[in-house]
């Protein structure tokens, strides 16, 4: 019922032409709130909060709009006084009514667009349960600055607390780049205690996305470097384009990578060729990467969100139980002795055998059709 009502609100504010600026005011301090929302009478060009858009917690405290600048009126359908939806990415205005319940009259105003530098898609479909997480900061080159990482942790804790979703494909929305790295501008005015702060924060959000329980996939095309190829790592699989260049160079400007570079790298390569990797600060090409296994898969240029998607495509026709009880055996395992990690293997096995997914299983062999699974 709230999704139906969310898209047709959508929808209603589409057609205004311009959006309506406001300000709001959270309830609360978690991501799915519902907030309170205040029509401006004033406004300005410099209104920065998005209404299409869920805001951060900096965004609502700072509304900036300070002298009139009404343009004409449109009216709108009404639906419920002065609310918005937050449902994770999901922010829908849903229009005041009258006293009388009729359609009100409302003034549009003027504002700056704002673009969410990660956006969250959930496809539809023969997808269904495949989310894309975008990067989308064109004229940064996807730098993790704040408000990127900021919106990034809020997409993997969307995720997380969705019992639909089956596989994450992490991907880019500007050409050739995947992520260029750190944020050099934002990092040069921070504190020395600011930049470490910043970097802890980093490895954390990097560690929540290889903890999701199901399988993620990053998409890269153009250059992954530094904190960009470590957000990479962080993810289970890898699609290359031709085009794609990868690297660890922060040894060139004085530092270590400090978000997981040192330790998952070698953990895929080897330590031999990773300290080459890092000592050297090296770009390698895409069939580098191929060859010493940073890419699984590697596609011409412009495909690797399409190879992306045809993995995750073969992961949905497998048992979901089973496909989250073999990640958490593998990564719970290869930190473990063996013998130590094949009792963690027995356990997750265990974990599957009570599921009604693996009587289905059973049941499609034997019937020779395809097995329809739904996670229980």
């Amino acid at each position: 019922m709230a999704a139906r009502l969310q898209i047709a609100c959508l929808r209603a504010i589409r057609r205004l032409g311009t959006p309506i600026c406001a300000s709001v005011a959270p309830l609360q301090e978690k991501p799915a709130v519902l907030v309170s929302i205040n029509l401006c009478q004033e406004a300005t060009s410099n209104c920065e909060l998005p209404l299409i858009h869920a805001p951060t917690r900096k965004e609502e405290a700072a509304h900036p709009c300070k002298r009139s600048c009404i343009s004409d009126s449109q009216r709108v359908p009404a639906y419920t006084a002065g609310k918005i939806w937050r449902q994770g990415f999901d922010t829908a205005f849903l229009v005041p009514n009258g006293s009388d319940g009729a359609s009100l009259t409302w003034r549009r105003y003027l504002r700056t667009e704002v673009v969410k530098e990660v956006a969250v898609e959930r496809l539809e479909g023969d997808l269904k349960g495949v989310v894309a997480v975008s990067l989308q900061r064109p004229h940064a080159k996807n730098a993790l600055g704040r408000t990127l990482l900021e919106q990034l942790e809020e997409a993997i804790e969307s995720i997380q607390r969705d019992d639909q979703v089956r596989a994450v494909i992490l991907h880019s929305n500007v050409p050739k780049v995947f992520c260029a790295g750190a944020d050099l501008k934002e990092r040069k005015e921070m504190t020395q205690d600011g930049v470490q702060k910043f970097v802890r924060q980093l490895g954390a959000v990097f560690k929540a996305l290889e903890d999701l329980r199901v399988p993620t996939i990053a998409a890269v095309e153009g250059h992954a470097l530094g904190g960009g190829l470590e957000l990479a790592l962080s993810c289970d699989l890898r699609v290359g384009g031709q085009n794609t260049r990868l690297g660890l160079p922060e040894t060139g400007l004085a530092i270590i990578p400090g978000a997981g570079g040192t330790q998952r790298l070698p953990r895929l390569v080897g330590v031999s060729k990773a300290k080459e990797l890092i000592f050297t600060g090296r770009i390698v090409d895409a069939q580098e990467a191929y060859r010493i296994g940073v890419l699984n898969h590697l596609v011409g240029p412009g495909e690797a969100f399409d190879k992306a998607l045809e993995l995750a495509a073969e992961i949905l026709k497998k048992g979901p139980v089973a496909i989250q009880a073999a990640k958490a055996a593998i990564d719970r395992g290869i930190e473990a002795k063996l013998v130590d990690g094949l009792q963690i293997e027995q356990e997750c096995y265990a974990e599957t055998l009570s599921t009604r997914d693996r009587l289905e299983g059973l049941a499609a062999f034997a019937e020779k059709r395809a097995p329809v699974y739904t996670g229980n």
